[in-house]
């Protein structure tokens, strides 16, 4: 059992946090922004809500983070009443927050700097995954801070692997992204071709998932797809904050992304279409109007 602190309790942070005391036994601490929303994270799985940031990170083993962006990110570690200034020398500091490479290396530096360590460590696999615990983890940083924080992940991932130094991550995120915008699109071309000519779309799909076409797209979103039903999973604004993380990151690297660039700009079409918080597989609704 560690000591560990949990800092953003959203759609994934509240599960992430309850499975270290359901299924790992951890003695948790957690923060909100709504302080409510801890209240109520404390009533169901017991520990206790700090008032800060900074508060929650005192005196803890690993203080873990999932909030919403860069600017998110820096205020939560950085500010005044941040995670850095409360946290102890020793301590491992996860930060599951999808963000830009940038600010990893950053905070992983300034870390270093003050005698404890930082591990961006973004998660794939959506709400769904956060809340039966089966998550995966993508994560830079340096080796044993690595395999002392993945023991504490594992209550809520069933894949966590280092890729690399500090930045790797956040870079396996963004081509993660990179390639379900190009699925998601190929996807709904293909149902929206077979429902124009007339198919069996259970049929078409119980074959062809069996092949080389095969995706988890293919396999968890085809039915809702087919129906036009989009209110659940990975909301369209989520996702274009990643693949503007993803095109900001190409034009450092000299990476071409033309189709990623593209699906982007039919997100944008879906948000006009009033899809802001649709899943992502309502790329169909566009072929659909």
């Amino acid at each position: 059992m560690a000591k560990v602190a949990f800092v953003g309790l959203g759609v994934m942070g509240y599960p992430m946090a309850g499975h270290l005391t359901t299924k790992a036994g951890h003695e948790v601490t957690v923060f909100n922004r709504t302080a409510a929303k801890a209240d109520k994270w404390v009533a169901q799985y017991g520990g206790k809500a700090a008032p800060t940031p900074k508060a929650a990170a005192e005196g803890q083993d690993f203080i873990m983070a999932c909030v919403g962006n860069d600017n998110d990110v820096r205020e939560v570690m950085l500010g005044s009443e941040g995670i850095f200034a409360g946290a102890r020398k020793g301590a491992i500091v996860v930060d599951h927050t999808t963000a830009s490479a940038e600010i990893a290396r950053e905070l992983y530096a300034e870390a270093k700097s003050r005698g404890f360590a930082f591990v961006d460590a973004p998660v794939s696999g959506g709400q769904a995954g956060a809340e039966n615990g089966v998550l995966t983890v993508m994560c830079g940083g340096d080796a044993a801070p690595f395999a002392s924080a993945e023991k504490v992940i594992a209550a809520y991932a069933r894949a966590c692997n280092l890729i690399g130094a500090s930045g790797s991550g956040q870079l396996a995120k963004m081509a993660n992204q990179i390639c379900i915008a190009g699925v998601v699109q190929g996807l709904a071309e293909a149902l929206h071709f077979a429902q124009q000519a007339e198919l069996d779309i259970e049929k078409l799909i119980a074959t062809i998932s069996k092949g080389a076409a095969q995706s988890w797209q293919m396999e968890n979103r085809y039915k809702t797809m087919a129906a036009g039903k989009f209110d659940f999973g990975f909301a369209v604004d989520w996702m274009r904050k990643d693949l503007a993380i993803c095109l900001a990151e190409a034009r450092r690297n000299g990476a071409h992304l033309p189709a990623t660039a593209l699906v982007d700009q039919f997100y944008s079409q879906v948000q006009k279409m009033g899809g802001r918080r649709w899943d992502t597989s309502s790329l169909i609704a566009l072929l659909q109007r």
